[in-house]
């Protein structure tokens, strides 16, 4: 995945440490070189590991939750995180996510939740990448009752992560209409404070948001965002449904990054992204599962062929998002979007060994012509067989060498029984 979309029918690369020192086709002439262990993937597909622009990690234990129900966050999902989400359960489901996008062939994840210094501490003994972003709200969250205390946990991980190759901080608004003005504006301030704290947030996600906008600023979400200063290179900024030409000109100018959740947005009937509109401005765009309450799934696989899908059906052309640019999302530019490109996203002399192996045994895959056809429309997660983040095996033979995978189920299963308690149901 470079910038000249090379494939080698029959490849190498040559792994020292965590970092990729070389890679090519046809057979590794090892003259000149000691090799420890020479593996051969037997025909197996390798490329970069996928990565995921934005998630809620432990809300993959509200999956299946109100399904189909229009009112559902007030309903189900703020009283419940207000009633039963702990520091405990925060572990709980960000072990079983990333179990979950271990064996996806996820390798660096962004995160968006409470008690991100947990979910950091998950992700580091797990062994994935991630950029862990503490979100800060209006409404009762579960580890914030104010915007300062809020500031203070985003401190407090700035400096638990300050010296850890594996994880990055962020700092999450959750969104306009759940912040406002003046708090947007201090969030920009602390980004330009400590620059090494990225911004991520929600942005022009639903109608519901530009009503809000309109009614109190008399602008649009855009425009909102704009005026505090958020805007600014590098800001990931999730969703982008509800955008205009002219705002998708000033995301450009203001160099801001966009996460595409295209079967999380499908899910909650709030429509289609314009990705091709952005990408041709060289917004980078890079995929993303969103909550697994909201998309029921934290595997990039599973996110690709509705992001071409839904591109195809509102230009109305099979010519649009074509699937060599739908694997680029999910890896190189996915990097780009997260301002880690020049570390991961490609298989590439002095990029991290962050790699996958994909099994290409199943007919469902059978004949092959195009590859990424192949991975766009007819993979699915179970044929990732291997996994390699930072130049260690962290699953072998769909075994997760670093998770416990019988002891997260459990503890999922004890948590949902305690939610069924105070839901009632």
């Amino acid at each position: 995945m470079n910038c000249k979309f090379d494939e080698y029918q029959l490849g190498w690369i040559l792994i020292e440490g965590n970092e990729i020192i070389s890679c090519g086709p046809d057979t590794y002439n090892e003259e000149n070189n000691h090799i420890d262990q020479m593996i051969d993937v037997d025909g197996d597909l390798i490329m970069p590991g996928m990565i995921n622009t934005h998630c809620h990690m432990s809300m993959v234990l509200f999956r299946g939750l109100g399904e189909d129900v229009d009112d559902r966050l007030f309903k189900y999902i703020l009283p419940l995180e207000k009633k039963a989400v702990t520091e405990d359960v925060v572990r709980i489901g960000a072990e079983l996510a990333a179990l979950e996008m271990i064996m996806g062939g996820v390798t660096t994840t962004s995160d968006m939740y409470y008690f991100e210094k947990t979910v950091g501490h998950v992700a580091e003994r797990s062994g994935i990448r991630a950029l862990v972003g503490q979100t800060l709200a209006n409404f009762s969250s579960p580890d914030h009752q104010s915007f300062d205390e809020g500031f203070a946990l985003v401190d407090e991980l700035r400096d638990e992560f300050k010296t850890s190759e594996m994880i990055s901080v962020s700092i999450a608004p959750h969104a306009p209409y759940s912040t406002g003005l003046e708090i947007m504006e201090r969030v920009a301030r602390y980004a330009s404070d400590y620059p090494e704290v990225k911004i991520q947030m929600h942005l022009a996600e639903m109608k519901s948001e530009l009503e809000w906008c309109a009614k109190n600023y008399n602008c649009r979400p855009v425009e909102l965002a704009d005026k505090s200063g958020l805007l600014s290179p590098g800001a990931i900024m999730a969703h982008c449904l509800e955008i205009t030409t002219d705002e998708i000109e000033i995301l450009q100018q203001r160099g801001v990054t966009v996460a595409h959740n295209a079967r999380s947005n499908a899910k909650a009937g709030r429509g289609i992204a314009p990705i091709e509109d952005l990408r041709s401005r060289g917004i980078p765009v890079g995929l993303a599962t969103d909550g697994p309450m909201s998309g029921n799934s934290l595997d990039i696989l599973a996110q690709m062929a509705p992001a071409s899908m839904f591109a195809k059906l509102r230009g109305q052309s099979r010519s649009c998002l074509p699937a060599k640019v739908v694997v680029k999302m999910a890896t190189i530019e996915g990097a780009k979007v997260l301002g880690m490109a020049e570390n991961i996203g490609s298989l590439e002399a002095g990029k991290k060994a962050d790699l996958i192996r994909i099994s290409l045994a199943e007919p469902r895959m059978h004949p092959i012509y195009d590859i990424y056809s192949t991975l766009v429309f007819a993979t699915i997660a179970s044929d990732v067989q291997d996994v390699m983040i930072n130049g260690k095996w962290v699953m072998q033979n769909r075994e997760v060498q670093t998770l416990d995978k019988d002891k997260i189920l459990r503890d999922t299963h004890q948590v949902a029984e305690k939610f069924k308690l105070k839901l009632k149901i």
